[in-house]
């Protein structure tokens, strides 16, 4: 089956181009209209008339070009830096002297500043301020002398495209930085995902068989010892280094993305169309078959429906504390099992009547590879976004509490972790 895809898109950058793309086609109009205006005081008019019409055309058929990083290649940015610039050179040609002389606007007016910022946001600060001094020499040349007025503009262009600029550079590093983040948290993850099947099933039967091959001696001791030698070694990896997975990190136009093969919590947006149109189950229905003559089911007398992933992974929860029951309070112990439907949550509660934990024995065990609680439990509440307490006194039992928001069940991931529970229980090798 092929692994699933998430694909999570970060962007600041993006809204800059849609703003630019804006700002270009109202400043084309507001050129026109500045020359419609004037219309009298241009001696030859027909020039800035052909300029317009090819300023126009321009505008609109490269609203694409400015749409995305990616779209905006090195040849537009110069064709665009060529036109804005022809456009202030044609000036002196097209208006009177004594316009220019009095600081009227050139050509393509405030236009020109957009084709500075299309180079911006392509490419940072120093191409910022390449096209910025570009400009700033054709507006001296058009002005014959650097007056105070055409100073003024030259430096504001300048100071806010460099500005821009390097606010676009500050913003690719964080998203980049971000990217890397979420890349670390979806690894992790996985590896607790992996490490929840591990312990339900791979190391429970190891333990197992370690245990067994001791009391019936011979051969089977020799296979015991192996087994726990391999238990050993598999609980190190687990609690080692994380499960890479396969990424993307882009950076071109669309913003930083972050790609999670196989992500089982990236199904949260959709993915996993099948997940997201199930119907709710009863959380009952999951529970019941845990319930025996040591174990008391109390429920409520209406259904408790949640997401089937939320169910699966409290079940599972309540497996795994009901593992740890029969390992570490013994076989004769009793367990009782409460499902409450609260209006804000859902609570299940897992008592046992053994003799405890003792203090500080699970950190301890969490220490040494063994992460029953650790993942089987708490891991499962907290990637649906519930919690897991635990509370025990030597000598009175312990108690699991597991507590699931209803606001957060809508967010919660819909994973598809399989509950290994019914096939591996009453084996479990440490809390």
């Amino acid at each position: 089956m092929p692994k699933r895809e998430r694909v999570m898109r970060m962007s600041v950058e993006q809204p800059m181009w849609r703003a630019l793309a804006g700002y270009r086609v109202l400043t084309v109009f507001y050129a026109v209209g500045l020359f419609a205006t004037g219309y009298d005081r241009f001696p030859r008019p027909g020039v800035a008339i052909a300029f317009y019409c090819v300023l126009f055309v321009w505008t609109l058929a490269t609203l694409p070009k400015v749409a995305n990083a990616a779209s905006c290649t090195r040849r537009f940015l110069a064709a665009d830096l060529t036109l804005a610039l022809t456009g202030i050179l044609l000036t002196p040609v097209a208006d009177a002297p004594a316009s220019i002389a009095a600081g009227g606007p050139t050509l393509p007016s405030i236009w020109t500043a957009g084709s500075v910022l299309a180079f911006a946001i392509k490419g940072g600060w120093r191409w910022a301020a390449l096209a910025s001094t570009a400009v700033a020499a054709a507006n001296l040349v058009e002005r014959g002398s650097p007056a105070g007025d055409t100073v003024h503009a030259v430096v504001l262009v300048w100071v806010a495209s460099i500005a821009i600029g390097y606010v676009v550079e500050v913003a690719r590093a964080s998203e980049r930085t971000l990217a890397r983040a979420l890349e670390i948290e979806a690894a992790t993850r996985e590896r607790e995902r992996l490490a929840r099947d591990i312990h339900d099933s791979v190391l429970q039967v190891l333990a197992m068989v370690q245990r067994r091959g001791a009391v019936i001696g011979g051969e089977a001791a020799e296979l015991g010892r192996l087994a726990g030698e391999q238990e050993v070694a598999l609980r190190t990896l687990v609690a080692g280094g994380l499960v890479p997975v396969p990424r993307v990190s882009e950076d071109a136009g669309g913003g930083a993305a972050v790609r999670g093969a196989g992500d089982r919590a990236g199904d949260r947006h959709g993915e996993n169309g099948d997940e997201d149109r199930a119907e709710p189950v009863d959380l009952r229905s999951l529970l019941a078959p845990y319930a025996g003559s040591r174990v008391n089911l109390a429920e409520p007398g209406a259904p408790v429906p949640l997401p089937p992933a939320v169910a699966r992974e409290v079940a599972g929860a309540v497996g795994a504390a009901l593992d740890n029951v029969r390992e570490h309070a013994g076989e004769g112990a009793r367990a009782w099992i409460l499902v409450e439907d609260e209006p804000e949550s859902v609570t299940v509660t897992v008592r046992d009547d053994g003799p405890g934990i003792p203090q500080g024995r699970l950190a301890q065990a969490e220490s040494e590879g063994r992460l029953g609680v650790a993942l089987s439990i708490k891991g499962r509440l907290r990637d649906i976004g519930g919690t897991a307490e635990v509370v025990s006194v030597p000598g009175q039992g312990t108690e699991v509490e597991l507590n699931v928001p209803k606001d957060a069940m809508m967010d919660a991931p819909k994973k598809t972790t399989s509950t290994r529970g019914k096939t591996t229980r009453g084996k479990a090798e440490g809390r």
